[in-house]
């Protein structure tokens, strides 16, 4: 029961990021590099900063993080790495749309984000556990490719004027290229999460509550990758001469940006959030422990190409893409309860 509590808090929190990108589609006027930054103080350093505060107070929050300080900073460096797959993640979007763009990179999110933190902490691949952390990784990349696939046949049934329409920037072969990078940069995020387990316990250790203890240490990685995503973004700024732009926006295109780039940011974050939670139900060393990384991406997949669905992506993709997507997303629910099964 416990384990079916926390897969539907992750879900919850799953169906919110795969939603955050529609509220940027609200966003008026201004260019790319603004409305990604804006959306992002919100994402990454304001709601962040709330939850970490319903874990600790502010000064408790200070004394776990100093003395705790190299894995702070570990976390903050794995977030570095993680915002250039965040920076790049939202290019695949652009150019592959919701559904695809999301598929692939997170399909090689979820392969690194698990094996790698589960291979670090000592586990043996070929022991039991491993064998079946293995397959359930397997089976998620499965239903990942047959999403993919269904992608790729989507591509090939429409014309180039339903591509524009569906898809304003489409560009298959730059968007595979930028959704794999982007994939095993995000997969750091993962990696920060692991480093920043002292903190976790030390948290707990402060009196946190172990729902929310993983709170404190997802700030730190959200941090690292906001600086990155800010250095970019000033970068773009002065290269577009957009800099500007916010200060020159109508009260009336400034509240809406603001209101949709904040719903943006809340909406993103709560995937983090979820996983805190939902992890906070599962067996600590067990494979569904190992496995919620893998879970949480499974789900974002199936959620953003219900999103596609929604917003028209595959629209005249022809009856045999639908096909292999709908068996792709029923693989990927399937592989969420294959660590139950052994």
């Amino acid at each position: 029961m416990n384990t079916i509590l926390g897969l539907i808090i992750i879900a919850v929190g799953s169906m919110g990021q795969s939603s955050s990108y529609v509220p940027i589609n609200k966003i008026k006027e201004w260019s790319w590099e603004n409305f990604w930054l804006t959306q992002g103080v919100f994402a990454w350093l304001v709601f962040p900063i709330l939850g970490a505060f319903l874990a600790i107070s502010p000064s408790g929050l200070i004394g776990i993080y100093t003395a705790n300080a190299a894995a702070s900073w570990q976390a903050i460096g794995y977030g570095v790495l993680w915002g250039i797959g965040g920076l790049t993640f939202g290019l695949s979007m652009r150019f592959l749309g919701i559904a695809l763009g999301q598929s692939v990179a997170l399909g090689t999110c979820a392969a690194f984000g698990t094996l790698i933190p589960a291979m670090l902490a000592g586990t043996d691949l070929f022991s039991p556990k491993g064998i079946v952390l293995l397959v359930a990784v397997a089976v998620t990349l499965v239903g990942i490719a047959l999403v993919g696939y269904a992608g790729s046949l989507r591509s090939k049934n429409m014309s180039e004027e339903e591509r524009k329409k569906a898809i304003k920037d489409f560009a298959l072969k730059k968007g595979l290229l930028i959704a794999l990078f982007a994939g095993v940069m995000s997969a750091c995020f993962s990696l920060g999460l692991s480093a920043g387990i002292p903190v976790k316990e030390a948290a707990i250790a402060a009196g946190a509550k172990e729902l929310f203890a993983q709170n404190p240490v997802t700030l730190l990685v959200t941090i690292g990758g906001f600086m990155t995503n800010l250095v970019y973004c000033l970068y773009m700024n002065r290269k577009n001469k957009t800099g500007g732009e916010i200060k020159r926006s109508s009260r009336p295109v400034l509240v809406n940006n603001l209101l949709f780039c904040a719903l943006a940011g809340l909406l993103w974050y709560s995937q983090f959030f979820g996983l805190g939670m939902g992890q906070s139900f599962f067996e600590p060393g067990s494979v569904m422990m190992a496995f919620s990384w893998s879970i949480l991406m499974s789900l974002n997949v199936v959620f953003s190409n219900v999103w596609g669905i929604i917003l028209k992506e595959w629209k005249g993709a022809g009856k045999k893409a639908v096909v292999f997507l709908v068996f792709g997303m029923a693989v990927l629910i399937i592989s969420l309860v294959i660590p139950n099964l052994f």
